[in-house]
C-alpha cells in the first residue's frame, strides 16, 4: 500500500446506547405509538378533552360561580354600608340644624315686641284696641325664618358635597324645618313664666306684657291625630329648598359634585414647524396647493386632523452667471 493511498476505513458502528438521566422517569412505550393512538397502558395526560376543547370543566365553573356570587355580595354589602353612611349624614345634619333653632328662637324673642295686656277679671286683655305687636311678631319670624333656610341650603351645599342631590334637598328642607320649630317653642317660651306669675296674682287693672307668639303659624292637629306644621314656620323650609335647587341648576357638573376639569393643553399646543432654508423655525416654504399663512391643504385655520409632517424643501434655483461670462448668442 502506497502512502498516497488512504486507508480503508472501518465499517461504522451501532450508536451506543445512552444510559438514562437518573433524573428523569424512564417510560416504556409500545413502538404502535409511532403510528397509532395511544393505547389505555399510557398513562401521561392527552390532547383531547374538555380543556382541549375550550369548554370548562365542572371544578372551573364552580369556582367560577363562587367568584361571582363573593363579587355580588360585595357590591351589595358595599352599597349598604354607602346608603347607611348617607342615612347617618343625613340624620346628624338634621339633629344639628334642629339644635341650632334654640339661638334662633332667643333672637326671636329678642327683636319681637311684647304685647301690653291688662289684668281683668277675665283673665288678660289687650291694652291698645288694635296692637299692632303680635303683627309684628310674626314679620320677625318670618324674616329670621328666610334669612335661616337660606344658610342652611349653603351650609349643606358647601359642607355635603358628597351627598349633593336629591338627599342634600331633603337634609335642607327637614332641617330647617326642626328649627323653625324649636325656634317657635323656645321664643314664645322666653319670659312665660313671669307671665303666668302676673296673670295668676296680679290685682285687676294692672298692666303688663305678654311674651312674642305666632298667630300666623303653628301646628294642627289633621282628623285630631296627625300633627301638621302650617303658616310661617313653613318658610325656613321653603327658603333652604328654593336656595338649594338655585344652587344645584346654577352647577356647572351634571353630577352636583365636584369634578376633575380636563387637560386641555394639548389641543392648544403649537404644532411644530420644520426650519426653512434659512435656519428659520417660524418660516417654512407652502407646499404644492397651499397658500402662504395657511394650513395643511390649503386649509386657512390652519388646523389638520393628521400627523404634522416635515415639507421638502425645494432646490436652491442656480445663481446668474457674471456678465463677462456669457457667452455669444447662437444662431
Amino acid at each position: 500500500m502506497s502512502p498516497s493511498t488512504p486507508a480503508a476505513e472501518p465499517p461504522a458502528r451501532p450508536p451506543a446506547a445512552v444510559p438514562p438521566s437518573p433524573t428523569e422517569p424512564t417510560t416504556s412505550r409500545p413502538a404502535t405509538d409511532a403510528v397509532g393512538p395511544p393505547t389505555g397502558s399510557d398513562t401521561g395526560p392527552t390532547a383531547t378533552g374538555p380543556a382541549a376543547e375550550g369548554v370548562a370543566s365542572p371544578i372551573d365553573a364552580a369556582a367560577g360561580a363562587a367568584v361571582s356570587s363573593a363579587e355580588a355580595t360585595g357590591s351589595t354589602a358595599g352599597r349598604s354600608a354607602g346608603f347607611g353612611r348617607t342615612m347617618a349624614v343625613g340624620a346628624a345634619t338634621v339633629l344639628v340644624l334642629g339644635l341650632l333653632g334654640a339661638p334662633l328662637g332667643w333672637i326671636w324673642a329678642a327683636v319681637a315686641p311684647a304685647t301690653p295686656v291688662v289684668r281683668s277679671g277675665d283673665g288678660a286683655v289687650y291694652g291698645l284696641a288694635q296692637p299692632e305687636q303680635p303683627i309684628a311678631a310674626d314679620g320677625w319670624f318670618s324674616l329670621l325664618g328666610l334669612a335661616f333656610g337660606v344658610l342652611t341650603a349653603l351650609a349643606v351645599w358647601f359642607l355635603l358635597r358628597r351627598n349633593r342631590g336629591p338627599v342634600g334637598l331633603v337634609v335642607a328642607a327637614v332641617g330647617a324645618l326642626v328649627a323653625a320649630l324649636v325656634a317657635w317653642q323656645v321664643g314664645r317660651r322666653v319670659g312665660l313664666a313671669g307671665y303666668q306669675r302676673l296673670l295668676d296674682t296680679a290685682p285687676e287693672g294692672t298692666r303688663f306684657s305678654k311674651p312674642a307668639d305666632l298667630r300666623a303659624g303653628g301646628i294642627e292637629l289633621f282628623l285630631g291625630v296627625l300633627p301638621l306644621p302650617y303658616g310661617n314656620v313653613l318658610l325656613p323650609a321653603f327658603a333652604a329648598a328654593v336656595t338649594y335647587t338655585l344652587l344645584a341648576g346654577w352647577s356647572r357638573w351634571p353630577s352636583l359634585r365636584p369634578e376633575p376639569e380636563p387637560d386641555v393643553t394639548w389641543l392648544t399646543a403649537p404644532a411644530p414647524v420644520p426650519a426653512g432654508p434659512a435656519g428659520d423655525a417660524g418660516s417654512a416654504p407652502a407646499g404644492p396647493g397651499e397658500d402662504a399663512g395657511s394650513g395643511p391643504a390649503g386649509r386657512e385655520d390652519g388646523v389638520s386632523s393628521g400627523p404634522a409632517a416635515a415639507r421638502p424643501v425645494p432646490p436652491a434655483a442656480p445663481e446668474p452667471p457674471a456678465p463677462g461670462e456669457a457667452g455669444p448668442p447662437r444662431g
